[in-house]
């Protein structure tokens, strides 16, 4: 079912009075899977199905944000592009991918977060990440917050994987990573918790294919 929620104090001028959430339901497990999608590629779908299957998800949320805080966006695709080529790369029933940050009017995740558990009693939600995040996690904006609020499954990357658990984040979390084994009851768990999942070798990246989306249109 779909529910609706009055929007948060931070919310924008203009934002929606009220924002609808893909469906869910108190005891759905609930993958949250945040980006740019500037573009979306097939690793994103891929990391996306692998947590699916490992940690048992009813549904995955493609959380298209306006933009990154920690990236340069100057020129980002407009939003409503890049959530129509999101939705059509992840042509799968249990992906839902949505705007709700730019109508919840922010591009900080720990908002995002904070407002999805504390409005979704019930449903367990598990933050999704690339190997590549993990290492800059510790520059997100009050990132222990949201190892306090959910559990986070750390998909493998081709090459960030091999350093990505020695990084800022990935030490100060050490004590609360769970044996790969432990996948399915992850979203059970109460956090800080967090799992890494290997299985995943794509060396796809939505920065490398932008910058090579800029170079084809400058020739």
């Amino acid at each position: 079912m779909k529910r609706e929620f009055p929007p948060a104090r931070s919310a924008r001028r203009g934002a929606r009075n009220r924002m609808v959430l893909p469906p869910h339901a108190p005891g759905m497990r609930i993958g949250l899977f945040g980006g740019t999608f500037d573009p979306p590629h097939a690793a994103h779908r891929a990391a996306c199905l692998l947590a699916l299957h490992r940690l048992g998800l009813d549904r995955v949320w493609w959380l298209v944000t306006p933009g990154n805080p920690l990236k340069d966006t100057r020129g980002l695709a407009p939003l409503d592009e890049r959530v129509t080529a999101a939705r059509r790369l992840a042509n799968h029933p249990l992906i839902d991918v949505t705007d709700f940050e730019a109508q919840l009017g922010t591009s900080y995740t720990f908002e995002t977060v904070s407002y999805l558990v504390h409005g979704s009693p019930g449903v367990h939600f598990v933050w999704i990440m690339g190997a590549d995040n993990l290492r800059s996690f510790h520059r997100w904006q009050r990132w222990r917050g949201i190892a306090e609020l959910v559990p986070i499954a750390v998909v493998d990357r081709l090459g960030p994987s091999l350093y990505a658990g020695a990084s800022a984040a990935g030490q100060a979390l050490g004590r609360y990573r769970l044996p790969e084994s432990a996948a399915k009851t992850l979203p059970y768990y109460t956090p800080p918790a967090w799992i890494y999942l290997h299985g995943l070798k794509s060396p796809l990246s939505s920065t490398a294919l932008r910058v090579a989306r800029a170079l084809r249109a400058a020739r």
